[in-house]
């Protein structure tokens, strides 16, 4: 016979209110007075009258949640998708992790890596650093300890990985090559403007930017493509020499960060006739930008549900047993102008 709130306050020597913010995880609770209460529930057989609790299922799920950039204006709507998950899961008993790492570092992620192992996560959702030594810590963690691993916002080839939430970033890169054909009819000068060249999510933008170029409009020239280390400064710099030695330049395609940029060096240049300009995410300076007419399009790849799925799917998967059936859950390559903002 299943035992009763009453019956496990009794054997733990506490209150039944105690017992059930432990089991409903409603307040606080000494963990080592919750993780008895839980212990004796089992014991027990405890039932919950709401199955959607996690009290009869052992101990709380620990999430953990690598970001990248963290202070970046693109990276905060990724956070507030992780915050709104972190808020739906709790009731569920999910304890989400988070390591933020301000800048783009394989040494931080490594020891954030380090310091997660060491917390017992039961799964991972990362922004991961494109390098040789992730690729080994990561794939140390899968098979050392059977953790279930999803990346979002980029991707890491060769690792064990359930699968990848974000952009399809070539198809978005090639998506920006069109509306690029489209506002210049095919002709004319285009800058690239990158943020790293290490950087694999850049480098996929820029590979299907220049490959639709070349495919659908052979009669543009492209000038190059720069890198900014997401910038501001660098962009403003960028834009003023190539326009200096190009001033028919005729587009302008930011991959990355430091976009802001491109309207500074508008404004240095006092243009009759500014080239037309791509960029991606709506941020609240690019959206600024795309309402007074400095940028013509932004690509949006939906921040917030990069954020906010990885740790439901995980949960998922480590609570419910569900099997991830796709490898790559592509967040939608939305194009925004200032009509539909």
């Amino acid at each position: 016979m299943a035992g009763t709130i009453k019956e496990i306050a009794e054997k733990a020597g506490v209150s039944r209110g105690t017992v059930d913010r432990a089991l409903n995880n409603r307040g606080r609770v000494n963990p080592e007075v919750a993780e008895r209460i839980f212990e004796i529930a089992r014991e027990m057989n405890y039932q919950p009258k709401r199955k959607k609790k996690v009290y009869n299922q052992g101990k709380k799920i620990r999430i953990g949640v690598i970001t990248q950039l963290a202070k970046s204006s693109f990276v905060k709507t990724i956070h507030a998708g992780i915050d709104k998950a972190e808020q739906e899961l709790e009731e569920f008993g999910v304890e989400i992790i988070r390591k933020q790492i301000d800048g783009v570092s394989e040494d931080a992620q490594l020891e954030a890596l380090e310091e997660l192992s060491q917390e017992q996560i039961d799964g991972l959702a990362i922004m991961p650093v494109q390098s040789e030594r992730i690729r080994e810590k990561l794939n140390d963690m899968t098979e050392q300890n059977d953790l279930p691993i999803i990346t979002f916002n980029s991707d890491i080839v060769g690792t064990n990985r359930v699968c990848y939430v974000g952009l399809d970033n070539k198809r978005s890169g090639m998506t920006a090559a069109g509306l690029m054909g489209m506002l210049t009819r095919g002709t004319g000068k285009v800058l690239v403007i990158t943020g790293f060249f290490t950087n694999s999510v850049n480098n996929l933008r820029v590979d299907g930017f220049i490959q639709e170029l070349k495919m659908s409009y052979p009669e543009i020239e492209l000038l190059g493509v720069q890198s900014s280390f997401d910038e501001m400064s660098e962009v403003e710099k960028i834009v003023e020499n190539t326009i200096e030695i190009a001033p028919d330049l005729a587009g302008i395609f930011v991959v990355s960060g430091g976009q802001a940029g491109v309207c500074k060096a508008m404004q240095n240049l006092n243009m009759e006739t500014r080239p037309y300009v791509i960029g991606y995410d709506v941020t609240p300076t690019n959206i600024k930008a795309l309402k007074e007419g400095t940028y013509d399009f932004l690509i949006d790849q939906e921040g917030f549900e990069q954020g906010y799925r990885p740790p439901h799917m995980l949960y998922n998967m480590i609570r419910k047993g569900e099997k991830i059936e796709k490898e790559y859950a592509y967040t939608d390559i939305s194009i925004k102008t200032k009509y539909n903002l």
